[in-house]
């Protein structure tokens, strides 16, 4: 898939964030233009999340830096981001039937942050996410040493956290990410 130009991504966020101004009431367009436009490593690193199937959007403006705080605001877990186990030791503890990537490894080459579980739960208070998929969250370092890693979903219009198998994938779980700029 070709990598839209920075005026075609610029374009394509704009118009998302027209449609969608309940997500982020009372910032203005012109503000994060203009910070978009002062970091081009910002603006490919939201292309890269568009590429993937993110559909990032603003969902708020941090008071304290100015920064406007993008996330991935497509009704399921990016298409382009699913089956991935969690991170790199999982990936080489499997034996077979590896996946080609990992959530934290790709993440991190896109420049992206991973949500932890609260920041997928205030994700959830701006719309309904993920009723059909599940998406990997950050998962706390003690969780993680045991073998595990956490995901989130919403289902029966609440929002559940679970357990899994750092090493384990599924076609229907992927991950987001958010960006401040």
């Amino acid at each position: 898939m070709a990598r839209p130009s920075d005026d075609g991504i610029l374009e394509t966020l704009k118009s998302r964030f027209e449609k969608n101004m309940r997500r982020h009431m009372g910032v203005e367009w012109n503000i994060v233009g203009k910070r978009l436009n002062a970091d081009k490593n910002k603006l490919k690193a939201l292309a890269k999340m568009e590429e993937t199937g993110g559909a990032p959007d603003v969902i708020g403006l941090d008071e304290a830096t100015g920064e406007a705080i993008f996330c991935d605001c497509s009704s399921e877990s990016p298409a382009g981001r699913r089956s991935l186990c969690y991170d790199r030791a999982a990936l080489d503890s499997r034996k077979e039937h590896k996946p080609s990537e990992t959530v934290v490894d790709m993440a991190e080459s896109m420049g992206i942050e991973l949500l932890t579980e609260q920041l997928y739960r205030e994700l959830q208070e701006l719309g309904e996410f993920d009723l059909k998929t599940s998406s990997w969250v950050a998962t706390p370092a003690e969780i993680r040493k045991l073998g595990g890693a956490l995901f989130c979903d919403r289902r029966y219009d609440h929002v559940f956290v679970y357990h899994n198998g750092a090493e384990s994938y599924y076609s229907s779980r992927g991950f987001r990410g958010r960006l401040r700029v």
